[in-house]
């Protein structure tokens, strides 16, 4: 039985490690990746169309599979534009959530973050809340939303502050229980497994796990 997976941003640290488990797995037999740049990925599961999210349409009848996994996201240094940065962030998850429901898709993950709140006065929290809105009311019959904290896990390029923040998270995540354990720093490699774990439960409605809930899952 074919199963084909889509991974969008599976250059980052999240989709990143999510293909390599994938790879490693039984569950997908089809890997579609959708990116700007192809990749020098060379496996005879994947499939690789490069497109211009600012054309979105014109590819809809390309992004059909089982599952669709939206891992791409920025960062204020590499988008410092707040209209791109919300396109990104916002808007393209958005619209690949409705070609999903359009293209019979069953299932859109989605990665987001502790606190997401569409009324934060916090840009980027704000940007992701709207973001969360926006995927619920396309009305995705199985939508998940992974809520993850501080990440950890070797990127492609340094993040002096990141380093820092992960440095310190070490020391503070002991200390946070009860309703503060979903800000305590958090693998990709676990966010990545859950998102997996979790599409292989075909379970219908709208999830959202916070980073404690994300670690059970796996």
């Amino acid at each position: 039985m074919t199963k084909k997976a889509i991974i969008v941003g599976a250059s980052g640290l999240i989709g990143s490690k999510l293909l390599n488990i994938i790879f490693d797995n039984d569950g997908y037999n089809q890997i579609l990746l959708i990116a700007r740049k192809k990749t020098r990925i060379i496996d005879n599961r994947v499939t690789q169309l490069v497109i211009d999210f600012e054309q979105l349409n014109e590819y809809a009848t390309e992004i059909t599979g089982d599952v669709l996994f939206c891992c791409m996201g920025t960062t204020k240094d590499k988008t410092p534009d707040r209209w791109e940065y919300s396109k990104i962030e916002r808007d393209y998850p958005v619209k690949l959530a409705e070609i999903a429901l359009k293209n019979g898709i069953k299932q859109f993950h989605m990665v987001s973050s502790v606190g997401a709140n569409a009324k934060s006065p916090v840009f980027y929290l704000k940007t992701k809340g709207e973001s969360e809105a926006g995927l619920k009311n396309t009305g995705l019959t199985s939508l998940h939303i992974y809520q993850a904290s501080l990440l950890t896990g070797r990127r492609k390029t340094s993040r002096k502050l990141e380093k820092l923040a992960i440095g310190i998270m070490k020391i503070v995540n002991p200390f946070l229980f009860g309703g503060l354990k979903k800000f305590r720093s958090i693998p990709a490699s676990t966010v990545a497994m859950a998102m997996f774990k979790q599409s292989l439960k075909n379970e219908q409605g709208v999830f959202t796990y916070t980073s404690d809930k994300i670690k059970k899952l796996t």
